[in-house]
Order: structure tokens, then sequence, then C-alpha cells
């Protein structure tokens, strides 16, 4: 009986009874209508209960599984899978609602389809986050029909699932390929000449093609009678800290994602690539207040360490303390470290408040400031006017952007290195940034 809860008749039953009333209703004038419709009843009733039996004959007709990874990378299209298996031994017509979380705002998809006996079917959609935390997928709903069409059935496929978004591990992955790779210039990785000599001796070996020619070891080329050169290698072990600036002049979004998540996303390529080239990495974060402060290390679970911290940072809708800042850095970073700094200037007042600590913070370390593009305004600045609406708009796009460049040249002025990007571009310019400092043993 429980069971029949879930029955539900079709239209095409419907539609049969309206031809049988109406056949009843005409069998006043012609008698043997009324025969006709008493078949015609009888035949609906005989597959309609024939329906019924097929429908339920089986208890767990269907197999449902959805494949998806055990997290979900932030501002990716993550893949998932719903495969679908016809456990009975008949064929069904069914419809398939997922249970899409809550934030992917989808009520209207149904996958409708035709499986035959032990048959399986994958159907594939993509989900892009737009935020971290913990996302929960609901149960699989089903609408099952035989092949006479006259009742439908309602099979809850129980698929409650929760899964993590954490900052993108894909994106970590596709630039750690690019900075180790040979052709990775095409990408928009620079290949940076390396200046000046702070690298560490390593050994002498044969000399190959595209080695340096100044790196010629002549002594040892006279007693081998053949061209030997030394190789050198970086040196390691500098710490490195991405700073993080969690206040509210970071929640500006662009393409659904937040800078403060741009910026968690970029922390997390940027330091894999640093421990990846041999140094420490270490993260700190941010607003009114100190969030988290992880020291600089090399060790095997740092990346793990960093990954968990970014996960749970927390927004504060608060003006950010760079006093605090440089207080908390003073007291734990002990040694010159390259200190990445993401945060976002929209004034040029915001910035010079900010100058007098930025500029002792880069006495002791190298500083590096890292702020925002409005992507949106370079569109609307460069777009041609048809209104005079746009004519202002237009304006004052461009005197906004003008403000941005403005406050990069006064940071360098004072010395202080910038890096002002387009939010997409963050990676891109950070990596440089740091390969470049590298190249010129600024660090």
């Amino acid at each position: 009986m429980r069971a029949l809860k879930n029955i539900y008749l079709t239209r095409w039953f419907f539609v049969v009874v309206t031809a049988v009333i109406i056949l009843y209703a005409l069998s006043y004038s012609y008698p043997w209508i009324y025969v006709a419709g008493t078949i015609v009843l009888a035949v609906l009733f005989c597959i309609t209960l024939l329906d019924v039996l097929l429908v339920f004959t089986n208890a767990n007709p269907l197999r449902i599984e959805r494949e998806l990874a055990e997290r979900l990378n932030l501002g990716d299209e993550n893949t998932i899978r719903l495969r679908v298996t016809n456990l009975t031994n008949q064929m069904i017509n069914y419809s398939l609602i997922e249970g899409y979380p809550a934030e992917m705002q989808n009520r209207s998809t149904t996958h409708f389809g035709i499986l035959q006996s032990g048959a399986t079917r994958v159907y594939t959609y993509t989900f892009k986050p737009r935020s971290r935390g913990t996302y929960e997928f609901g149960d699989v709903f089903v609408i099952m029909r035989s092949i006479f069409f006259m009742v439908s059935r309602r099979v809850d496929i129980p698929l409650k699932q929760t899964v993590d978004v954490y900052p993108s591990v894909l994106e970590m992955k596709r630039y750690e390929l690019l900075v180790f790779q040979q052709q990775k210039t095409s990408m928009g990785i620079k290949k940076i000449r390396r200046l000046g000599n702070n690298s560490e001796f390593e050994q002498i070996k044969n000399y190959v093609q595209g080695d340096e020619l100044k790196t010629i070891n002549w002594k040892a080329t006279s007693r081998r009678n053949e061209l030997m050169v030394n190789q050198y290698q970086e040196e390691k072990s500098q710490s490195i800290y991405c700073i993080i600036d969690k206040s509210r002049n970071m929640q500006m979004e662009f393409d659904g994602l937040s800078m403060l998540d741009y910026s968690i996303n970029s922390t997390l390529v940027f330091s894999n690539i640093a421990l990846r080239k041999g140094d420490k990495a270490g993260l700190i974060t941010y607003s009114d207040k100190i969030g988290t402060l992880l020291g600089a290390e090399r060790s095997g679970g740092q990346m793990r360490r960093i990954q968990e911290a970014l996960f749970n940072q927390k927004t504060h809708y608060k003006e950010a303390s760079y006093d605090l800042l440089y207080q908390s850095i003073r007291r734990t970073v002990k040694s010159r470290s390259l200190l990445m700094l993401f945060t976002n200037f929209e004034t040029e007042f915001s910035m010079r408040r900010a100058i007098p600590v930025l500029r002792r913070m880069n006495q002791k370390h190298v500083l590096v400031v890292v702020f925002f593009q409005n992507a949106e305004l370079e569109e609307l600045a460069y777009k041609p006017s048809k209104t005079i609406q746009d004519v202002y708009q237009s304006a004052v796009a461009e005197r906004m952007i003008s403000t941005k460049s403005k406050i990069a040249r006064e940071l360098r002025n004072h010395g202080i290195q910038t890096v002002l990007t387009l939010p997409e571009d963050l990676s891109i310019n950070t990596i440089n940034k740091y390969l470049e400092l590298k190249a010129k043993g600024a660090i």
C-alpha cells in the first residue's frame, strides 16, 4: 500500500476515459455505441491493471549513482555524472530530476530517457561554484512508465550528499605545468633572464647545446679535452608570504567571484610554485584584526596546511588595519622575506593612508602590492558612445581607470613593487613578478 502512494495516472489514461464518456453520451442515439464503449472501458481497465503490475514488479527498478570529486574547485567547471542502470527485465521510459544544490538555482532541468533491460545511461553536467564552503546535493526523483503509458510511478532515490568547495586545485596544477615545462611563454608565463649571480655551484657537467658560454670551465675542459661547464642551482629556502586582505574593499565581484576568492585561488597557485622552486611558503590574513598566521615552511605537509587555511577564510566587512598587520609581521617574520600583499585601493586617499606602513614593511622585506583593475570599467570606457549618458559613463570609467594607474605609479615612486592586474590575469601576473624578483636576486 505504501508503494501505491507513488502511482499516478497519465494523460493518456484520461484521454481514453474522456473518449469512453463521449461514447456513452452518444449511445442514446446509437445503441451499438454503448456496446463499443463498454468494450473500450473493459480493455482500458485491463491495460491499466497490467500497467500497474509492470510498473510495480520491482521494488528497486533503477540504480542511480552520482559521480563527483571528493572536493570541488572554486571558480572552475566541475564535472558531475549521473549513472542510471535499469535493473528490471523490461524497457523503462523515465524522467529524472537531479537534486541540484540550492546555489545552482536549477529547478527546471529534467533528463529524459528510455532504457532497455540491464542497460546503463550516463548524464553529465557541470557545476561552477562561486564561493567556498559546503554544498549539499539532494535526492534524485524519477518518474517511470512502462510500455502502455497508462500509469506512472515516482521513485525516490536517496542520494543526499555534501561536498566541500576548496580553492581551485585544477588551476594550481595548470600553472604548475606552465611554469615547469619548456613551452610556457604562449600562455603568459614570461621567460626571464637571470641577472647577476645569486646561484650556488652544484656540479661540473658536459656542455650541451643551449648552455651559456660564460659557464664554461676552461680548466676542466683542458683536462678532459672536451667542453665542460659549471652547473648552478638557484638559492633556495627563501621565505615567501602571501598576505590576504579580508576587509570590505575585497568584496567586489567579477564574473561571479569576489576579489577575495580570486586572491585565495591565486595564493594557492603561487604557494605551490614557490614550494616547487625550493622556497618556503607562508600565509597571513587580516582585516581589522589578524586572522590566519601560518609561518613559512617547506615541509611536506605545508601545501595541505595552506589549502585548509584558505578554505576556512571568512569575510570581515570592516576596514583593514595596516598598523596591526605591520606589528604582526614585525613580531613573527624575523628574516628578510618576499611579502605578496593582495589588497585593493579604490581611491588615492585610501592608498596614501596606508603608504607610511607599507614603506616600513618594505624597508626590511621585499613588498609587492597586488591590486585589481575593474574589468567592467575597461569595457565601459572603450565602448562606442551613442548617447550623452554613454559619454558621461565613459568619462567616469576612464577617470576611475586613471586613478588606479596613479595609485600604482605613486606606490612605485615610493620604492614599492606593484602589480595592477585584471582578476582573470592575477595568477599569471603574480607568478611573473615572483620569477622576475628571483632573477634579479631581490630576495
